[in-house]
């Protein structure tokens, strides 16, 4: 069986105009033994389509949250209790956006949710994390240069590298599957983070949101790049990737709520 992945919510909507879409990911993948959820968008909308897509959400064996912004995990309260929910430990900070004007890092949105997770079976970890033989949660991304995105909530306050967010990896007989949630964390240290700790070089997929909706043309030059000497075979980018991203980076295929994708 190939690995499948269906595409419950992202921020743009394919040909059922009665599916939701918001800014926001959730994926369900796939294999002949495994179900996992991704992300579960930033409210119960996944649900919605999903009943509407005749996709059964019942026998889900895990979900992985990939961070804790509010448009990855908002929709945890719509989940049964008891599900399994495989995340990062500091999921549960208090984080904002934010700019430096005059020395002073003012907070101007909330990003993160109250979220009680006490109903359900929760497995933080820091580090990989096997889901089945050929799934796995990464585990936290170590890379030497991470990018503030607003700040943590604190006393004092402090940067926010997203330190909490992880991917989750296929084991495909032609390489790794690299499903990511918003790539805060750069997808060449995503990619390395990925080969070091499952031992396998070659990178057959990327899916998921990449950040590139504002990035510089440095950075889009760099991910280009990469993909090229990877020689990265699919690459389907959605969510915070945008149309910035999508028209710098070639062959990019751009997954929608309502999509299905198979992979070899």
């Amino acid at each position: 069986m190939p690995l499948k992945i269906t595409v419950l919510l992202e921020n743009r909507r394919g040909k059922d105009s009665q599916l939701i879409a918001k800014a926001g990911l959730s994926l369900l993948i796939q294999d002949q033994d495994t179900t996992v959820l991704f992300d579960t968008g930033p409210d119960a909308s996944f649900v919605h389509n999903a009943t509407l897509m005749g996709v059964d959400l019942a026998n889900i064996d895990a979900v992985v949250l990939s961070h804790g912004h509010y448009d990855h995990c908002g929709g945890v309260s719509a989940l049964p209790h008891g599900t399994r929910i495989i995340c990062h430990p500091a999921i549960i900070d208090k984080r904002f956006s934010s700019v430096t004007l005059f020395g002073y890092t003012p907070k101007i949105k909330k990003l993160s949710l109250d979220i009680d997770y006490s109903p359900y079976r929760m497995q933080f970890s820091r580090t990989p994390l096997d889901i089945s033989q050929s799934i796995m949660w990464s585990g936290e991304i170590h890379i030497n240069k991470p990018h503030a995105y607003g700040v943590l909530a604190g006393t004092p306050d402090s940067p926010d590298y997203i330190q909490d967010e992880g991917v989750l990896i296929y084991k495909s007989s032609r390489g790794l599957v690299i499903v990511t949630g918003c790539g805060h964390r750069g997808i060449g240290g995503i990619v390395e983070h990925c080969k070091n700790i499952t031992g396998i070089n070659q990178v057959y997929a990327l899916i998921g949101g990449f950040h590139l909706r504002c990035a510089s043309p440095s950075t889009l030059l760099s991910t280009k790049k990469l993909i090229a000497e990877q020689r990265i075979e699919k690459v389907m980018g959605c969510h915070c990737t945008g149309l910035w991203g999508r028209l710098w980076i070639p062959n990019m295929t751009s997954p929608m709520t309502g999509d299905v994708i198979y992979l070899d």
